[in-house]
Parts: structure tokens; sequence; C-alpha cells
């Protein structure tokens, strides 16, 4: 189980979004341009909530900064559906029932879109929203809610964190 390394000052000090993100680099480091299964293997070894915390944090730091990035992550992670469990476990370790929904909800609106239009996830490309009016304004309705729910969703996050800190921080001396 990989532990950040920071003084308690600077745990502390972090706001919510990089108190997270701080907690997961260690994890980041060994799992960044790594195949699949090397992925597995570092997962797997993660304690329950640094597994939860590190599935929200790969799908919220390649979705948060666009509508394009959003549909793209959501669609990549229902191609992949261990993936997708992942995410959906994590969030639910949270307690997380806001961004659970609008996640399910995300799900809802482009399997229908792709069952009217006989499509599979594999066939899912961001440029979709530059090509269709409807999916575009459904995912950008979609992603704003997402950005209103996100600062909920790191605050309960840190409140975790902080409240166990041991399984994600080793404090320096």
């Amino acid at each position: 189980m990989a532990l950040a390394v920071m003084s308690k000052n600077e745990f502390d000090s972090l706001e919510d979004e990089r108190l997270s993100l701080a907690c997961m680099e260690p994890t980041f480091s060994q799992i960044r341009a790594k195949d699949m299964a090397v992925k597995a293997k570092v997962i797997s070894e993660l304690s329950e909530g640094q597994r939860a915390l590190c599935m929200f944090k790969a799908f919220y730091g390649h979705a948060k900064n666009s509508e394009m990035e959003y549909y793209g992550w959501i669609t990549h992670l229902l191609q992949n559906p261990d993936m997708w469990a992942g995410v959906m476990n994590g969030i639910s370790f949270f307690g997380d029932k806001e961004m659970s929904r609008l996640l399910e909800e995300t799900k809802e609106v482009l399997e229908t879109r792709n069952r009217r239009l006989g499509l599979e996830w594999k066939d899912a490309v961001i440029t979709d929203l530059d090509r269709d009016k409807e999916l575009n304004a459904g995912v950008k309705q979609l992603y704003r809610r997402f950005q209103q729910i996100s600062p909920a969703s790191l605050k309960t996050i840190a409140v975790h964190i902080r409240a166990n800190a041991d399984e994600f921080v080793r404090f320096e001396e």
C-alpha cells in the first residue's frame, strides 16, 4: 500500500482537490503509462479507500476539463466494464449519491443513443459531439451538472481522507 509522504502541516493546509491528488500521486507514479496488467496489480494492492480514491481521481482527472473529455472518459469506462465498476464502486464507497446518479444518468443517455443508432461503446469518438447536435446538447447539460456536483464530491472525499489519514499518508517528522 503506497502512502503519500508529507508533513502534517502540509496535509492540513491542502485544499480538497489537491489533497486527494497528493494522496494518489505515489500510486499514479507507479501506473502512469503502464499496461493494464501493471495497473491492475498496483490497484489490487491498495486498501479499499485508496482504491476508491484512485478510481475516482483517474476518472475525475480525465473528465473534468471539457465536455469532450467527459464524454470521452465516460464512453471509455463503459467500454471497460471493470473500470466502470471500479469508478462506481469508488463513488459508492464515499457515499456520493449525487455523483453516482449523474454517472448512471449519463450512461442511460448514451446507451439510449447507441441503441437508437445501432452503435456500440467502441464506436464512440469525441468528435461525435461535433456531428450530433442532440448528443452535444445532452452532454453539455450533463457536464455542467458534473461541474456543479464535483466540489461536493471532492469535499466528501477530503473529509474521509482527513478522518482516515493513516490509510493515505505517512507524516514526516
